[in-house]
C-alpha cells in the first residue's frame, strides 16, 4: 500500500501548472496517502491553493545543476537524511528530463522510484522512461503517470479560486472601473529577457485595441512596473496599470473575466488556459511543441524558428530574430481574430421559422 509519496518540482508557476494533470491523477489513485511536493519557497502558495491534491510543501534546499536556486549541494545530505528518515514508498521525477534530479530522487530512499531518463543516461531501477521529447509539457507527466499504472482522464489545467480571490478581483474592478465585456489584459514580462517582445511592440498593439474600443488593463508584479507604465501610456489615457496589484489568485479571477490576453510564452499563458480565457501568445525563443497551450483555436501562438531555436539562453546573444521577426501587425490580426470569435461565441442563435 501506497501511504507516503513525495513528487519533486522545484520549478515556476507556470511549470507547476503544467504538472496538475498528473497530480489530478496522482491523487484520485491514492486518494488516502500523504503526498509532499518539494519545491521552491514560492510554492507554499501553490500547496495551499491546491490542498485536494497535495499535502505539504517540503522545501529544496538547492543543488548544483538547479539554477531556479542557490547552486551549492551544501545542505543536500541533511535534506537526504530527513527525507529517508520519513520512509517514503513513493519518489517521482517530475523535475525535468534526468540526470542529477534522478540522484537526488534515489537518495531519498524510497520503495519506489519513478521519473525520466535523459538520452543516454544509465538505467535507473523503479518505473523511468525515456524523456519523450515530442510530447507538450502536461502529456509529459500525465505519460509518467501512465507508466506508474495511473489513468490521466485529461490534460485541462485547473485553478481554484477562493471567495477572497473573487473578492479581491471585483474590489479591483470596482476601482479601477474596469469593463470586464471590453477587457484586454497585455502581460509584456518573463522570466527570461529572451523570451520578451519588445515593449515598443506591445505598446503599439495596446494602443491599436483601446482605439478600436477595447479596455486594456496591462498587468504584471511590481518588479515590471517600468514596463507596464510604458505600455499604458503608449495604449492612451483609458488604459490601466495594474503592475503589483494583484494576487496571483485575483488575476486568474481577471483573466477569466477578461475578453483576451496578450502575452509573451510565460506564466500567463498557462493560467488563461485554465481559466479558459482565449489568447495571443507571443513566443520567443521557447520551445512551443513544448509549452504552448493545448487548445490551438483558443489561444493563438506566434512563433518565429531561426535556426538558433529552441533557445537556452537568458539573454540572446544574437539578434533576437525569433522576437523582431513577429509583427505587430501579425498579433494585432490574431487578436481581433480572437476577439470576433468571444463575441460570436456569445451572441445567442435564434432558430429560423
Amino acid at each position: 500500500m501506497i501511504e507516503r509519496i513525495v513528487i519533486f518540482r522545484a520549478l515556476q508557476i507556470g511549470d507547476m501548472l503544467c504538472a496538475v494533470p498528473a497530480l489530478r491523477a496522482l491523487r484520485r489513485a491514492n486518494p488516502r496517502a500523504h503526498i509532499a511536493l518539494i519545491g521552491l519557497p514560492w510554492a507554499q502558495r501553490f500547496v495551499e491553493r491546491y490542498a485536494h491534491l497535495v499535502d505539504e510543501l517540503i522545501v529544496f534546499p538547492g543543488a548544483i545543476g538547479f539554477s531556479e536556486h542557490e547552486e551549492t549541494n551544501a545542505h543536500l545530505p541533511a535534506f537526504l537524511h530527513a527525507l529517508r528518515e520519513r520512509r517514503l514508498d513513493l519518489a517521482i521525477q517530475l523535475h525535468g528530463s534526468g540526470g542529477v534530479a534522478n540522484d537526488i530522487v534515489e537518495g531519498m530512499g524510497a520503495r519506489l522510484n519513478a521519473g525520466f531518463l535523459k538520452h543516454g543516461e544509465r538505467m535507473r531501477e523503479g518505473v523511468f522512461m525515456p524523456w519523450p521529447d515530442d510530447l507538450p509539457e502536461p502529456a509529459r507527466y500525465a505519460a509518467l503517470m501512465q507508466r506508474l499504472g495511473i489513468d490521466v482522464h485529461d490534460l485541462d489545467l485547473e485553478i481554484p479560486l477562493t471567495q477572497d480571490d473573487r473578492h479581491e478581483c471585483n474590489a479591483l474592478i470596482h476601482a479601477c472601473a474596469l469593463d470586464c465585456d471590453k477587457l484586454v489584459l497585455v502581460h509584456p514580462g518573463a522570466l527570461l529577457p529572451s523570451r520578451r517582445w519588445p515593449v515598443e511592440r506591445f505598446g503599439e498593439v495596446a494602443r491599436a485595441l483601446s482605439q478600436a474600443g477595447w479596455q486594456i488593463a496591462v498587468t504584471d508584479s511590481a518588479s515590471e512596473a517600468p514596463l507596464t507604465a510604458r505600455i499604458a501610456g503608449d495604449a492612451g489615457a483609458h488604459a490601466i496599470d495594474l503592475a503589483g496589484r494583484t494576487s496571483l489568485g485575483a488575476l486568474a479571477a481577471l483573466v477569466a473575466k477578461a475578453r483576451l490576453v496578450v502575452c509573451n510564452d510565460t506564466g500567463l499563458s498557462h493560467v488563461a488556459a485554465a481559466m479558459r480565457t482565449r489568447s495571443v501568445v507571443i513566443a520567443s525563443g521557447s520551445d512551443t511543441r513544448r509549452w504552448a497551450p493545448l487548445d490551438h483555436a483558443r489561444h493563438r501562438v506566434l512563433a518565429d524558428w531561426p535556426a538558433c531555436r529552441p533557445c537556452a539562453f537568458r539573454e540572446c546573444p544574437y539578434s533576437h530574430e525569433c522576437a523582431f521577426n513577429i509583427s505587430v501587425q501579425s498579433v494585432l490580426d490574431a487578436a481581433f481574430g480572437q476577439l470576433q470569435e468571444t463575441v460570436r461565441e456569445e451572441t445567442p442563435v435564434h432558430a429560423h421559422d
